[in-house]
């Protein structure tokens, strides 16, 4: 009986993991499809190409810098998030595993940080950098990072107290200080934590839009992939098979690097947020 009633369950529960799967496929499959088809027919409406056009990804190289572009991106990621990491993980360590006060105070200014729009400070920021005579590059966008950032802070601190505290104990009996746990200790166990926030971190870094439209919109060798495919796409709004073809192009690093790390990615949202 139990067999019996665990069937139909069974089925139900395939059925909606199988519909949710299509919703998010079916746009991707859309994309695909549409790069390989001519412009004439990536207009029509058709769903299925009825020739197909490899040639379109050639041309979206011959069209677009995309190899400078995605070298802008991976500095400005990469940096993004190395500056992110360093500056992150004390913060979060201090928070989670030291007692002072006006650390709870700090915790909740980190969150009020985390609702702020970046477009309310973006004036007086970028009027500081213009200052500085770094606005035209992407380092008005990375060099920010080494103060921390307030989503990560929260999602490291979080991960972090997931940790016994008796590993930190016995650390500190053995004569390690708070800094030599947090690197000895704690850094190796909360890998899935800061993966995750890493990978978030990129991944933002990578889509950003706004930030290089605001600091590198005059600067074309600056572009990083995400504000060229933007341009790009409004410069041939009527030849959606380019545009679709440089969408899949600046697709892919994303997706390998999310498939590289999607073990101790899921590992560390699973285990992130246990305690509060």
């Amino acid at each position: 009986m139990n067999r019996r009633r665990s069937l139909p369950a069974l089925v139900a529960d395939h059925t909606i993991l199988t519909a949710l799967a299509l919703m998010f496929l079916l746009p991707f499959c859309f994309v695909v499809l549409t790069s390989f088809m001519s412009s004439a027919q990536a207009g029509s409406g058709l769903s299925w190409p009825k020739t197909w056009h490899p040639e379109n990804y050639v041309e979206v190289f011959s069209r677009l810098d995309v190899f400078n572009n995605f070298l802008n991106s991976f500095q400005y990621a990469g940096l993004a998030t190395l500056f992110m990491l360093l500056s992150s993980i004390p913060g979060a360590y201090a928070l989670a595993r030291i007692r002072f006060r006006g650390s709870r105070v700090i915790f909740v200014m980190i969150i009020f940080a985390m609702l702020l729009p970046p477009q309310v400070t973006a004036v007086p920021v970028y009027v500081m950098f213009a200052r500085l005579h770094m606005t035209g590059s992407l380092w008005p966008l990375i060099v920010p990072n080494l103060l921390g950032d307030a989503f990560s802070i929260f999602l490291l601190r979080q991960f972090m107290l997931t940790i016994p505290k008796e590993y930190t104990e016995a650390a500190k009996i053995d004569g390690c200080g708070e800094f030599r746990t947090m690197i000895r200790v704690i850094v190796p166990m909360a890998k899935p934590g800061i993966a995750a926030a890493a990978i978030f971190m990129f991944f933002t870094c990578w889509n950003d839009y706004f930030g290089p439209l605001l600091y590198t919109s005059e600067a074309k060798e600056n572009w990083p992939i995400s504000y060229a495919l933007a341009t790009f796409r409004a410069q041939r709004s009527a030849n959606w098979d380019l545009t679709m073809a440089a969408t899949i192009i600046a697709m892919v690093p994303v997706i390998l690097v999310f498939f590289m790390a999607q073990k101790v990615f899921v590992q560390g949202i699973n285990l992130t947020g246990v305690k509060g």
